[in-house]
């Protein structure tokens, strides 16, 4: 008897729905401030390698936040981030102590503001899935020097 995989192992897995649109409410908030905000011409380039290429002016926030911290280094441009609930996709290579998200909607943004990384506003298997995992494996990759605030 063959046994046949749930999924073709060429193509990408089922998705599976995020914890909100099963009723359920995030364990874990990863979040961090924005420590500079820089404006973006059309053709300038942000992250290692050129990997994000503006293609409008633009506003970015620089987050205090990188792969030394637990956020998956491979994520996706576009992966989700949130400043008061609102949308700012992660733009560019995430560097070890920082990655960089478009806040050119979000006025209010500034040094200072609080991203959400993932939470409530950014879920987390949305943010596992631009990197290619799973929402697990980025739970246990925060890493010591991540401060903690546990509330009940």
């Amino acid at each position: 008897m063959i046994m046949q995989s749930m999924y073709d192992q060429s193509s990408n897995p089922p998705t599976t729905p995020d914890g909100a649109e099963l009723g359920l409410r995030p364990a874990m908030t990863l979040s961090a401030d924005i420590i500079a905000v820089q404006q973006l011409q059309p053709g300038d380039a942000v992250g290692y390698g050129r990997r994000f290429i503006a293609d409008r002016p633009m506003r970015i926030g620089v987050v205090a936040c990188g792969y030394a911290d637990g956020y998956p280094r491979i994520a996706a441009n576009g992966a989700p981030a949130a400043i008061d609930g609102q949308a700012c996709p992660l733009l560019g290579r995430v560097s070890m102590d920082m990655l960089t998200v478009d806040i050119s909607r979000l006025p209010q943004a500034g040094v200072g503001s609080r991203v959400e990384l993932w939470g409530p506003s950014a879920p987390i298997e949305k943010v596992a899935a631009a990197a290619g995992t799973i929402s697990y494996e980025l739970m246990c990759a925060a890493a010591p020097r991540v401060p903690r605030v546990v509330r009940d």
